[in-house]
């Protein structure tokens, strides 16, 4: 359901007012992590766009507490898909975006205890033939891990191509684009209400009122909240804690090449992190939105994991965090136009995997607001955009079921 946009604004002009109103925009994207930041300067060469942030920077949460990996085999077939689009991007941005790599050599070890080989061999069948991905076992495992506890895995599942993000230039890339093609920031402006009113949203965010024909809901673990506000249903959104501390690394060790370990359940992960050890027991508790703090259960869970499975001890912790990573009930992201009221566009529910699929799905998202053709080479990896669609069969019977975050938080 798409709200026609003004057509008289002066695209040759980045930035140009169709109207005289400072207040007055297109589109209104609430949220300035990586799902907000991407859409949003992929949407201002063509149309008026502001962008809230109800913290004084944009990233505060999720975007910047991520411990990002590209990993192509990571997550549910149209998340796989989205990054598999999303691959060219990261590779090789254009200079205009920024002149610095915003990815880095790591490899991903997904490995299996004697037993969770059933857990391996699912993933493998998964996965299917066509993928590269190299079955570590026995030696070819210890010489890969030798950091790992001898007889502790029995495989691996080896995935060359993963690479690191550099979150922070990726964002920060994204928000400068949109700068430069005249989109408008404001920080610190928590909407604090939202109601639709003879076509236009009405947004209340921090001592200012804005106005916009279409807003997008990219407050990520908040986006159930925003709908809420506008007495629409939510989505079922589920904010999920993920705990992370930082160790020293072993004496001698170079461990700025080991690869990442994930433990094939995902009980626990270790990621090499500037000369020293990411390490998680990779929780998912559920969790109001909120500025989520770690627990010292859960940094000391990921401590006894990890040492049950190396042949070093952790003499310390030397920082910790935790981020909430919101999902849906099938895990991919919901993205498009919400049938319930006029120019009301979803782009949540982006789990663990936001920052690897954020060039595809702000392409997807930019296509559908726009009323364009979903670029082809989203297409050729076959995803299908219905399946991330806010109506699709499954979370339509969830929204039936008022499965909505304000009881979820109660009970």
């Amino acid at each position: 359901m798409l709200v026609s946009l003004p057509t008289n604004k002066d695209t040759t002009h980045p930035g140009a007012d169709f109207m005289s109103s400072d207040s007055l925009f297109d589109i209104a994207v609430i949220g300035g992590g990586i799902a907000g930041a991407s859409v949003a300067a992929a949407l201002a060469p063509h149309a008026r766009v502001l962008l809230l942030e109800m913290e004084s920077q944009p990233g505060y949460h999720a975007t910047g507490r991520s411990a990002a990996v590209l990993v192509d085999t990571y997550g549910p077939a149209p998340v796989r898909a989205l990054t598999r689009a999303s691959t060219p991007f990261l590779e090789r941005p254009s200079e205009d975006f920024t002149n610095v790599p915003l990815l880095s050599p790591r490899g991903v070890v997904m490995i299996a205890r004697e037993d969770q080989l059933r857990s391996l061999d699912a993933l493998q069948a998964e996965l299917g033939d066509g993928t590269p991905d190299r079955r570590l076992d026995g030696d070819e495992l210890a010489a890969c891990l030798p950091f790992l506890k001898p007889g502790y895995a029995m495989a691996g599942l080896f995935n060359e191509r993963a690479r690191d993000i550099d979150v922070h230039a990726l964002h920060q890339s994204y928000l400068r684009r949109f700068r430069g093609n005249g989109g408008q920031i404001t920080v610190s402006a928590p909407v604090t209400a939202l109601r639709h009113n003879r076509g236009l949203w009405h947004a209340s965010a921090g001592d200012e009122e804005f106005r916009a024909s279409v807003v997008v809901n990219a407050a990520g673990a908040w986006a159930d909240q925003v709908a809420e506000m506008a007495e629409m249903p939510p989505v079922g959104l589920s904010p999920k804690r993920r705990s992370i501390a930082v160790i020293p690394a072993p004496s001698g060790a170079a461990v700025s090449d080991w690869a990442m370990v994930v433990d094939i359940d995902e009980e626990f992960y270790i990621k090499p992190d500037a000369g020293r050890l990411l390490i998680s027991p990779a929780d998912e508790t559920l969790s109001a939105p909120c500025d989520s703090r770690p627990e010292e259960y859960d940094i000391a869970l990921a401590v006894d994991r990890v040492e049950r499975a190396v042949n070093f001890t952790i003499p310390r912790i030397e920082n910790r965090w935790s981020g909430l990573r919101s999902f849906v009930i099938d895990k991919c992201p919901v993205c498009g136009f919400d049938a319930n009221v006029p120019g009301f566009f979803w782009l949540a529910g982006q789990g663990g995997y936001g920052i690897q699929t954020a060039p595809a799905l702000a392409e997807l998202a930019a296509a559908l607001l726009l009323d364009k053709a979903v670029p082809e080479p989203i297409l050729a990896e076959g995803l299908d955009p219905a399946d991330l669609s806010p109506a699709r069969p499954m979370l339509d019977r969830e929204r039936n079921l008022g499965n909505i975050s304000s009881k979820k938080y109660a009970q």
